[in-house]
């Protein structure tokens, strides 16, 4: 019965809060202690009031067997030994010396170079050779000297 009197003092109390604001045409905080307001009621209406009460028990016995249990000491080292192989495995890991050169897979090739922002479209630069640039490599001779016989 307490519980109820009190979640209800708090929502009557956040609610006047709200209308203050409100007179004083502050919309905006008065919309949030409203919000904030209707909190108490809420948690008291759907009963986490006692869910509540339970964890903080639970937390409190716990916090008391942390001070005074060698086991929960142990969990608490064996946590930390984790937490310290982890960053430092990753940290390691970031810098390159966790593996040997030489024990690495293999590349699957490199990824051709392209540029990071498109640039703006150019007019083909012409070589000094006279030959065109189209990917045939090896048989540019051969189309020069089709050319010229005309074929």
């Amino acid at each position: 019965m307490l519980t109820a009197a009190i979640s209800f003092l708090l929502t009557a109390g956040g609610v006047a809060v709200a209308g203050l604001r409100a007179w004083r045409r502050r919309f905006l905080s008065a919309t949030r202690w409203f919000a904030v307001a209707l909190l108490p009621a809420g948690l008291y209406l759907t009963g986490l009031f006692p869910l509540a009460t339970t964890i903080g028990r639970e937390f409190a016995d716990w916090a008391a067997k942390l001070v005074f249990d060698p086991r929960v000491w142990t969990g608490v080292v064996l946590l930390g030994v984790s937490a310290a192989l982890l960053v430092t495995t990753r940290w390691v890991g970031r810098r390159g010396a966790v593996e040997a050169p030489s024990e690495r897979p293999p590349a699957a090739g490199s990824a051709p170079e392209r540029p990071a922002v498109a640039n703006a479209p150019k007019a083909p630069k012409k070589q000094q050779t006279g030959k065109r640039d189209d990917g045939l490599g090896d048989f540019a001779d051969i189309e020069e000297i089709l050319r010229k016989r005309g074929i």
